[in-house]
């Protein structure tokens, strides 16, 4: 079942558009607000697994069942898991972009239980019914969470197929974010350590998405975001573990197989509006991500 809905509140208003499929609740919500300030939110016996993926702003929250606060900012995501759920949220910026799965207790329980330890030890205390979180440092939104958010949104499926396509999308991004947890448990001493250096490191992100096909050199961001080249780099690979280069490539060719399965864009077409500088350049960076070039995807998606 899928549901759109705009909501008008006192501070601002929220476009929103869930569905649900075999128990799982599945939602994207853009948020804005006239100003900053906190409200209060709660779920009360839900017994669900929450995947929480932030995609733009900056906001902290606090949950009374899990006795933390998060200070957080876009390109994030964690899962946790409580009966009940107690939020207090403060916006700092007064645009917030979200999107979240909600997996019934059992049924995460069924996708997880003999997967990686750290899944394994996650899944253990939701069995005895612990408030808890899967990793105290949140994972990046990198370009592979990035491009299954795109599929979700720019779906073209409808009844069984939709239902079977976004029952896969969910258990990906539930499999691409507890890799990305791991990842950033296992990060040593954070070299981006203030919010006001992570948010620049984010809109050094947020600025190659938008340039894709023309991005700026590493001086020109810098310079753009206030952050010299040393720590830009440095920050870019710590919180997206990959390098400001690394990213580009990866988004670019996601994109273009995206493309290619969505649109009627001839390759060429792709290859310019992506940045490509010829179409040939475009056909063997393509090839040697995916094994296959971009004419033939089409007929092996």
């Amino acid at each position: 079942m899928e549901n759109k809905q705009h909501l008008e509140f006192e501070k601002g208003s929220r476009d929103s558009i869930t569905w649900e499929f075999d128990g799982i609740r599945m939602g994207h919500a853009l948020s804005k607000f006239k100003e900053c300030g906190s409200f209060k939110t709660n779920s009360i016996h839900a017994d669900v697994v929450r995947l929480h993926l932030g995609l733009k702003g900056n906001y902290s929250f606090h949950c009374r069942q899990l006795n933390s606060s998060y200070d957080l900012i876009g390109g994030h995501h964690n899962i946790m898991y409580s009966r009940e759920f107690d939020m207090e949220m403060h916006n700092r910026t007064l645009e917030l972009e979200t999107f979240g799965v909600q997996f019934p207790k059992d049924l995460f329980i069924q996708f997880t239980q003999k997967a990686s330890d750290q899944l394994c030890r996650f899944t253990d205390r939701i069995f005895n019914d612990q408030a808890t979180i899967l990793s105290k440092e949140w994972g990046a939104v990198n370009p592979s969470i990035q491009l299954v958010i795109y599929q979700i949104l720019h779906s073209r499926y409808s009844g069984d197929l939709q239902k079977l396509f976004l029952l896969s999308k969910a258990i990906e991004l539930l499999v691409l974010c507890a890799e990305s947890c791991n990842l950033s448990k296992e990060r040593k001493d954070a070299f981006i350590k203030s919010a006001k250096d992570k948010e620049k490191i984010v809109a050094v992100r947020d600025l190659i998405n938008e340039r894709i096909h023309c991005p700026p050199n590493l001086t020109e961001i810098g310079k753009m975001v206030g952050l010299n080249e040393y720590k830009l780099k440095k920050g870019f690979k710590e919180t997206f573990h990959t390098t400001v280069f690394g990213y580009l490539i990866e988004q670019r060719l996601l994109l273009s197989q995206q493309y290619l399965l969505d649109t009627e864009k001839t390759a060429a077409e792709i290859a310019f509006e992506l940045g490509y500088s010829t179409p040939q350049h475009f056909n063997n960076a393509f090839k040697k991500r995916f094994g296959i070039t971009p004419d033939l995807i089409r007929n092996n998606p």
